[in-house]
């Protein structure tokens, strides 16, 4: 006689919407694997009127979204977010983080992003000219959407629901 395993919490996708570009791109993929979406911004976006996709809009206070998002990660959550600091909290709690260039986030890479942005934010507060992130390419779309497929199976095989 074999234990069964515990039921595991549905995969989420948690999604940093004020400025993401790879909305319409986490839609079909979610709505592919069975998954729930929350959109999460400060103000109203337009979203598909689908009973899987969540909108959530915040009071309008700085980080609000970031704050609802990191209450919500946990194993078994995706968070789509290239804000480097709510991905170091969505990482902290186990979740799946994935910018909207591909680039997937955990503990390996995380801490030398904070370093990153830390130093960035740095020079720019001491006057010195940074460039800004380079422009969204179609190869960073491809990126992103490897990168999401990748995670889902991946939750999938351990054990986490669609």
């Amino acid at each position: 006689m074999t234990a069964q395993q515990p039921q595991r919490d549905p995969i989420v996708i948690l999604v940093d919407a004020d400025a993401c570009p790879v909305k319409a791109e986490i839609y079909r993929v979610a709505e592919r694997h069975g998954l729930t979406v929350s959109v999460v911004a400060n103000a109203p976006i337009a979203v598909p009127r689908e009973p899987w996709i969540e909108r959530v809009v915040v009071p309008g206070g700085m980080d609000e979204a970031d704050h609802w998002i990191a209450e919500r990660a946990r194993p078994g959550a995706i968070v789509v977010t290239a804000d480097i600091p709510l991905a170091s909290r969505s990482v902290k709690a186990g979740a799946t983080t994935i910018a909207p260039n591909g680039r997937v986030f955990d503990e390996d890479t995380i801490g030398m992003a904070l370093a990153t942005r830390n130093l960035m934010d740095g020079l720019r507060s001491a006057g010195e000219a940074t460039r800004g992130p380079p422009p969204f390419t179609p190869r960073d779309r491809s990126a992103f959407l490897s990168a999401l497929d990748l995670a889902i199976v991946r939750l999938k095989r351990a054990g986490f629901a669609a």
